[in-house]
Order: C-alpha cells, then structure tokens, then sequence
C-alpha cells in the first residue's frame, strides 16, 4: 500500500519507553516505512513519523517534565486499527518477526479478516481487510 501524498487527519500518537526499539518492531514486523525521526541531543527519539498505506503514526520517547508527559502519566496501552490487503501475509510478516499475536487470524461475520499483536510495551495492534468509509 502506497501512500496517495494526502495527509491524513487523525495521527494516533504513542510514548515508549524505548522508541528506538519501537520503531524498529513496527517497521520489521508489521511493515511500517519510516518518515521522520527527530532525536534530540543524548539520542533519544523526541519525534518519529511511520507511514503505513495512507495513514500515520507518530510517537516518542517518555519525557519527564514536559506538560504532556504530566497529563499522560496515568494512560494505559493504545489500540490502534490498520487496513492491510493481505492479513494473512502480514500475520506470516508478524509471526516471523516475533511478534506476541493475542487475537489470532479470524474471518468476522462483518466480512473482515484480522488479527491482533501486542508490540514489546504493550500497545495493541489490530490488522485487517475491513476498511471504514466516511459517508460522502
């Protein structure tokens, strides 16, 4: 899935712990491209794009101090949805990239077919063939 050169307008955004390592499993395993990765002066990720298809993630490093991270202290995992065209190859992608599937390859009675992992801190990913449509 290439991307259309559109930006879309809904960035889920996640704080790890370890974003170096983050981006790496998102880009292994599930086949992210990375955009942009900003780091900051003792090499910690301070801000990273990853592209998939049309969409976009953001995230980061935890930061202490900052008046996000005072807010944001207490969230818990985040679970974010990615249409892909093929979810069985993207789940033999996972699997051999070590991925934790928690949720295994499924057809749903709504005609999707998806799975579920967990990335190394706990943040949930869902991939399938359902694809949402914001009414004209």
């Amino acid at each position: 899935m290439a991307g259309s050169g559109t930006a879309p307008t809904i960035y889920p955004t996640l704080r790890y712990k370890d974003a170096k390592a983050a981006i790496a499993f998102l880009t292994d395993a599930f086949g992210f491209t990375e955009v942009s990765v900003y780091e900051g002066e003792d090499g910690t990720v301070e801000h990273a794009e990853l592209a998939y298809g049309n969409g976009m993630v953001m995230l980061g490093g935890e930061r202490s101090g900052t008046a996000f991270s005072r807010i944001a202290e207490a969230l818990g995992a985040v679970s974010v949805y990615v249409v892909v065209e093929d979810a069985d190859a993207h789940h033999e992608r996972a699997v051999a990239a070590g991925a934790e599937v928690v949720l295994p390859l499924t057809d749903q009675d709504y005609g999707s077919r998806d799975y579920t992992a967990r990335d190394p801190e706990g943040n949930l990913w869902s991939f399938g063939t359902y694809v949402p449509r914001i009414p004209a």
